[in-house]
């Protein structure tokens, strides 16, 4: 088929179109802007764009569809096009399930911890000899791509994300899975933008339960008050399966889990949550509990979930992909829990729409707290391309509720901050979905470490 990819430069739609690609589809794309790593990916594949920006004479008859991400806007003028001359236009959830309807459906989704289900999930599944196709939101040791589509495999797992599926479709992604297995891992309201009132956010994950079919499964965190409401609300005939955070204790700076004390590399209490959650998913597949924690012992995480990047004698440089206030919470405290007697720098990028928002900045109250000293980085220029009220640092000390809280808008005062040495071994937490405005990673390795 001839597909065309409406901002291709997005995290799930450049490794869709990568899958296609390597099916033997020919596969076109545009964006504004594409960043790394999906620049350098569509690139070593032939399908980085000549040039950036929008050009609706590539929209032609010829084209069997277009899928359209979310980045773009209902005024895109490829879309315009592609409306005009009668194209499929399809979001890629959409597409997703078209591809897998004569599958088994397992959709990971709740408010954090999805990427690493899921991830933990496929790595179990791959240990065990059990073939599967997936879409997954972080770049796994041992995959090559985020998505994998295949007509012989009975599975396919699905990171199942409440986000809008297009800007010319607005209902949640996860609604057009379908989901024969549903696993959900908590909910705590996030993307304002989208969800204004928290029963708005709550709302979605209701319709997403509603949709289960008799003798569908559906897998949740039994320790979430609102998602064990609306399990009770599930319909006749699914199955119900809780999970919950497991025993654990640390030995030598390693996790143990369960009465059996099996050794696992990741840490933090929210993780080993997430763990028992891609393990009872695993057991309605048919694979053993030895089985499963034999495969997962050498797991080493998701990328930018709770990521070590280096380590030495003199500090410890973790970057997570923490940014709504209870991932936050949950990152700072897997730290503090991991690195028990040493000073935490934990600092947090202000980047993402609800964060941004003077009307959900509250909702960070105290989730700082547990830091020997907390920064919090923003840009205006960012509020301003997000067409938000101005924010100052006042309103986000205020908003923390941390008289010790740093507020920067400087990237090179942040390095610089970074760069201080300290007399104890420190442990520098960066939490963003963003990028810092542009800090080197490698550069920072060798400068904090």
């Amino acid at each position: 088929m001839r597909i065309h990819f409406i901002a291709i430069g997005g995290s799930a739609m450049h490794n869709l179109a990568i899958a296609l690609h390597l099916k033997g589809h020919r596969i076109t794309g545009s964006d504004d802007i594409i960043r790394n790593p999906s620049r350098d990916r569509l690139k070593r594949h032939g399908l980085l764009p000549a040039q950036e920006g929008w050009h609706p004479e590539r929209i032609t008859t010829g084209l069997d569809m277009v899928i359209l991400g979310m980045h773009a806007r209902p005024d895109n003028p490829e879309l315009l096009r592609a409306q005009e001359l009668g194209v499929k236009i399809l979001s890629y959830p959409e597409f997703i399930y078209r591809q897998s309807k004569d599958k088994k459906r397992i959709v990971i989704a709740g408010s954090h911890g999805k990427t690493t289900i899921t991830s933990i999930l496929l790595h179990a599944l791959r240990e065990n000899g059990i073939k599967t196709d997936y879409m997954v939101g972080a770049l796994l040791e041992g995959f090559d791509n985020m998505v994998e589509l295949t007509e012989d495999n009975p599975y396919i797992v699905l990171e199942g994300d409440e986000y809008l599926s297009s800007p010319i479709d607005r209902r949640s992604k996860f609604l057009h899975y379908h989901p024969d297995i549903l696993l959900i891992s908590g909910i705590a309201w996030d993307h304002i933008n989208v969800f204004p009132t928290r029963e708005a956010y709550i709302s979605t994950f209701r319709q997403l339960i509603d949709q289960l079919a008799s003798g569908a499964y559906l897998i949740y965190n039994e320790e979430d008050p609102i998602l064990c409401e609306l399990t009770e609300q599930a319909p006749d005939g699914v199955h119900k399966i809780p999970y919950h955070t497991p025993e654990y204790r640390f030995i030598n700076g390693e996790a143990r889990l369960l009465a059996r004390q099996y050794p696992v590399r990741i840490f933090g209490a929210h993780n080993f949550s997430n763990l028992m959650g891609a393990f009872s998913v695993a057991k309605v597949l048919g694979i053993g509990e030895k089985d499963f924690f034999d495969s997962i012992a050498g797991f080493k995480g998701a990328s930018r979930r709770l990521e070590i990047l280096a380590e030495s004698d003199k500090a410890v440089l973790i970057r997570d992909f923490a940014h709504a206030p209870s991932k936050v919470k949950g990152s700072l405290s897997a730290v503090r829990e991991k690195y028990p007697g040493s000073p935490i720098l934990a600092v947090l990028e202000l980047h993402t729409f609800s964060s941004l928002n003077k009307d959900f900045l509250d909702e960070y109250k105290n989730t700082l707290d547990l830091a020997d000293q907390a920064v919090v980085f923003y840009q205006p220029r960012v509020i301003e391309h997000k067409k938000l009220p101005p924010v100052s640092p006042g309103d986000v000390k205020k908003a923390f509720d941390n008289e010790n809280l740093i507020v920067l808008n400087d990237t090179e005062e942040l390095r610089k901050l970074l760069y201080r040495k300290s007399p104890d071994k420190r442990i520098v937490l960066m939490m963003s979905s963003g990028t810092f405005g542009g800090l080197d990673w490698e550069e920072l390795k060798m400068g904090i470490v």
